[in-house]
């Protein structure tokens, strides 16, 4: 039994049709020619016509349909293989099989310029990562090393053909998939090397799987050039302090014992030389003050966490503000995890130091100046703010300035040391003026996670 037209391939299919179509015509033809002829010779040489040229157009119009089909399947398998030099002969616009090949001409341009700009992507990319001082590994979900740049092998002092297809754990890379994505591996070691390392790890997925890029930073050298800067930024501090005090202790004591050796002496020599002595006496207390000020900064413990409500604590530091009435806002409760000790401090620091804008600013004229303090908390911290109707910060860039005051009996420490109150409870601390209206609103931030509703 014939199989049915629909399974046969699609070049016979086309064949099969042909010949259906000019079956009617065929049968006519022969037979007229065998009714109305009786030449027997002359009937068999023109149905062997007619039968070839039926045969003939039939596969004239299969190969007419399979040659482009052909073709196209030659151009995609190619395209398929990553060969997009290939172009299909006759692709012209107007007829249905010239616009498909003409589509698919277009189909390998667009992939070959794409391949070309993809290799020169991946070849400047190459050079970058080589070029870089970077360590930087990619590993598989399995946690196996599937790249490596020049740095990283360098820091672990083997070529990419040892490193790459191994487990993070026989190349002592355990430690860089888990913990935290962005720290300090600190101190720790590379092939000998022993230094500060700076970590940062993301993720990335390349054939559907997961994988994990690990970058790792040296960063001994910046960090021993900040520490010089700040070396050099204290030292100028302390030298213009000491300075301040001790040339005028010098210049006076040289005036004292000069009016000593004197003879004789004038007769108000004991009021000069008891002024003098107590200049000295009052810029030692000044640099007395001053280093027991710095002390203070540099020996600021660790915070000791405890529990503790924050609106209470809040109420302990307004009520000790007699100046002026704080106004209280107040906020959600909240139940913090903190120095209960040193945020007292730092608060009172805050609210002193936007009391006496707000008095500055009362006795310039305005009679409206006050201080307001509230507290919200959102889905990372507690944010207790600080507003005063003051005349505002005039030089940012010195508030956090070690003992840079433009108070005159300022010691320059308070706010540094509110600001380092805050980091060590893992917090933050911000000052700007307000917008649009005179004063100035200090943040003091303390993440939610020590902090519990």
């Amino acid at each position: 039994m014939a199989r049915p037209l629909g399974k046969l391939p699609a070049d016979w299919a086309v064949f099969v049709c042909a010949l259906l179509a000019g079956l009617p015509a065929v049968v006519l033809a022969l037979a007229l020619l065998w009714t109305r002829t009786h030449n027997e010779a002359l009937q068999c040489a023109f149905s062997l016509l007619i039968i070839v040229c039926w045969l003939s157009f039939a596969g004239m119009a299969r190969g007419r349909v399979v040659r482009p089909l052909q073709t196209m399947a030659n151009l995609l398998l190619a395209l398929r293989e990553g060969d997009y030099s290939f172009r299909a002969r006759g692709a012209r616009h107007g007829d249905s099989l010239g616009d498909a090949l003409a589509e698919i001409n277009e189909l390998g341009s667009v992939l070959q310029t794409q391949r070309r700009n993809a290799v020169e992507a991946a070849a400047l990319l190459r050079a970058v990562m080589a070029e870089i001082d970077v360590a930087v590994f990619a590993f598989d979900d399995k946690g196996i090393l599937r790249l490596v740049n020049r740095a990283g092998e360098k820091l672990l002092a083997k070529t990419g053909e040892r490193l790459l297809g191994r487990p993070a754990e026989s190349i002592g890379m355990a430690e860089c998939l888990g913990g935290a994505a962005t720290r300090m591996l600190s101190p720790t070691s590379f092939s000998g090397t022993h230094g500060r390392w700076g970590l940062r790890r993301s993720q990335f997925r390349e054939g559907g799987r997961p994988h994990q890029l690990v970058v790792i930073a040296d960063l001994s050298q910046p960090l021993r050039e900040e520490e010089l800067k700040a070396w050099q930024r204290l030292v100028r501090v302390l030298g213009h302090e000491l300075n301040n005090s001790l040339a005028p202790i010098k210049s006076i004591a040289g005036s004292l014992g000069a009016a000593l050796l004197r003879k004789p002496r004038l007769p108000d020599w004991e009021e000069d030389m008891r002024g003098g002595l107590e200049i000295i006496a009052a810029r030692a207390d000044g640099l007395a003050r001053f280093m027991e000020a710095y002390s203070q900064l540099a020996r600021l413990p660790p915070p000791a966490f405890a529990s503790c409500r924050l609106a209470e604590l809040v109420q302990r530091v307004v009520a000790l503000e007699t100046r002026m009435p704080i106004a209280l806002l107040g906020g959600p409760p909240v139940e913090l995890s903190c120095d209960s000790a040193q945020v007292e401090q730092a608060l009172i620091n805050l609210v002193k130091n936007a009391v006496d804008a707000a008095l500055e600013q009362s006795g310039a004229g305005s009679e409206k100046a006050g201080v307001r303090l509230g507290w919200r908390r959102d889905a990372a911290s507690v944010l207790i703010r600080i507003d005063d109707d003051g005349p505002g910060i005039a030089q940012t860039g010195n508030l956090f300035v070690p003992f840079f005051t433009t108070k005159p009996a300022g010691s320059g420490i308070g706010l540094v040391l509110c600001r380092q109150i805050a980091e060590n409870h893992g917090g933050s601390l911000t000052l700007s003026n307000r917008d649009g209206v005179p004063g100035c609103s200090a943040i003091f931030c303390l993440p939610v996670s020590h902090a519990a509703p």
